[in-house]
């Protein structure tokens, strides 16, 4: 019997290559380039190689390898090309960060404001390792992604626990007007960070089992069919959710994911036009009616309609709040097409949101219009790969939790990227990958892992059964 089934997956794994190879050549790029970066900066900055170099790319690329070893061993049939986008993002954050820690603007800022500079490249790498760990552990622990269907509505509970947890008082802390974060020691955490995988387990496993309801419509009325009432239900909840975020919050960012990914997954479960439709609506009603009576959404939205207006109140001595996304504007119009060189801008005047909120800025002024285009389209890929893991995903849960992961990966940055250009309102989110921050590295590393393991599943060859040994031998010998 155990030879019998050696024999089944041996054949069931011919034609199946699993790409590993690949990955690791692609791996070795996306070490090298983040060091000839980090080897540019220094040159730019002081005229020879940074003191840290060796120390930079031997411990970006451990942790590149040892990720790569456990792929190979616990996931080998795996998608080749997220693990490398998302080391080459997260060694290019670290560069600019570096690049940043430089800035004697900066430094003499931070000794004014705080009595003291601590730079933030060292602090990122340890996140970074950090995110890595969890990485590995999601791809070691977590055997099969269905066991995390069976815990769909305790994932909705912690991911209310986790959006909640700022409004404790004493835990809690109000940063630039957003009650997001909370202090736990020397360190500080965003926990909608993690509630937005959290809450995309709950909403693959409660939609794979609503979808038929949900799909039905009552009448069809231009050109689109109209859910029925008590189907509503669902989205009215989350849309009152998202508000109660943006109210208690203030934390547009947040309220605008879980609402858009919500959205996005039950369009993509029951097939039906009129939840998008519904769907953009409720987001607009809601979006406007906080903004009228919220004091910091008003003062980002009025930012955001004229940000020159309000940077030349500050200049004069009032209230202004738009300095910040006035300096980015800036900064990506002196950048050009090609860029001033890294380490040769001054996105440093946008001060201590450089690195994290508006680090995109530092990219488009330093790496120019051609520069940013790569950036966003390594950001384009890794949802691409994530969709087509959906596509690929044989169960109906793997498919709406890995659509819903790289929805949430893609408006995440849709939002944060159209905040710093002033597409859109500023949100607070940071940009996945290249932002400073921990919570932000750690929870998309997971992110990745969890995207990982359900291509792995997808891509990995079903054993052919054979309806008796002889027949087995059969198609073995056979040439």
């Amino acid at each position: 019997m155990s030879s019998s089934t050696t024999h089944t997956s041996t054949i069931g794994a011919i034609g199946a290559p699993s790409r590993r190879n690949t990955e690791l050549a692609l791996l070795v790029f996306a070490v090298v380039i983040p060091l000839f970066a980090y080897m540019n900066v220094g040159l730019a900055i002081s005229g020879e190689l940074p003191p840290g170099m060796l120390g930079y790319g031997l411990g970006l690329g451990l942790l590149a390898g040892v990720a790569h070893l456990v792929v190979r061993k616990f996931a080998p049939y795996a998608d080749p090309l997220l693990l490398p986008l998302g080391t080459l993002l997260n060694g290019l954050g670290l560069v600019v960060i570096w690049r940043l820690d430089q800035s004697e603007r900066l430094q003499q800022l931070a000794k004014a404001s705080f009595g003291s500079f601590s730079p933030s490249g060292p602090k990122q790498m340890m996140y970074t390792a950090i995110g890595v760990a969890l990485f590995l552990a999601v791809l070691m622990l977590l055997k099969d992604h269905r066991i995390l269907q069976r815990y769909t509505y305790i994932s909705m509970m912690g991911a209310l626990v986790l959006l909640l947890l700022p409004l404790v008082p004493g835990l809690g802390q109000n940063i630039n007007g957003a009650k997001i974060w909370i202090h736990l020691g020397a360190f500080s955490i965003q926990p909608g960070e993690f509630a937005k995988i959290v809450i995309a387990v709950f909403f693959a496993g409660y939609l794979m089992v609503k979808r038929d309801a949900l799909a039905l419509a009552s009448r069809r009325f231009m050109g689109m069919y109209l859910p029925r009432g008590r189907d509503l239900g669902p989205i009215l909840v989350v849309w009152a959710m998202s508000i109660l975020i943006l109210v208690f919050e203030t934390d547009l960012g947040t309220s605008l994911l879980f609402f858009g990914m919500f959205v996005v997954m039950l369009y993509v479960a029951t097939e039906r036009t009129s939840w998008i439709v519904f769907g953009l609506l409720m987001s607009a009603v809601g979006a406007v009616g906080v903004a009228s009576f919220e004091p910091h959404v008003q003062q980002r939205v009025q930012a955001w309609l004229d940000p020159m207006g309000e940077y030349l109140k500050s200049r004069e001595g009032q209230v202004g709040h738009s300095e910040q996304s006035m300096q980015a504007l800036w900064a990506f119009g002196s950048g050009g097409t090609l860029g001033s060189g890294l380490g040769q801008g001054h996105s440093d005047l946008i001060k201590f949101a450089a690195n994290s909120d508006f680090v995109l800025a530092t990219f488009g002024e330093e790496l120019g219009l051609a520069g940013l285009m790569a950036i966003l389209l390594i950001y384009a890929l890794i949802v691409e790969r994530g969709i087509r893991t959906a596509l690929a995903a044989r169960d109906p849960f793997g498919k709406l939790l890995a659509c819903g992961l790289s929805a949430a990966f893609g408006i995440q940055v849709f939002v944060v990227a159209g905040g710093v250009m002033g597409l859109i309102p500023l949100t607070g989110m940071t940009m996945p990958f290249l932002a400073y921050g921990g919570s932000s590295v750690i929870a998309n590393w997971a992110l990745i892992g969890l995207l990982l393991r359900i291509s792995d599943t997808a891509r990995r060859p079903a054993p052919t059964p054979s309806p008796n040994p002889d027949a087995e031998m059969t198609q073995v010998v056979r040439p």
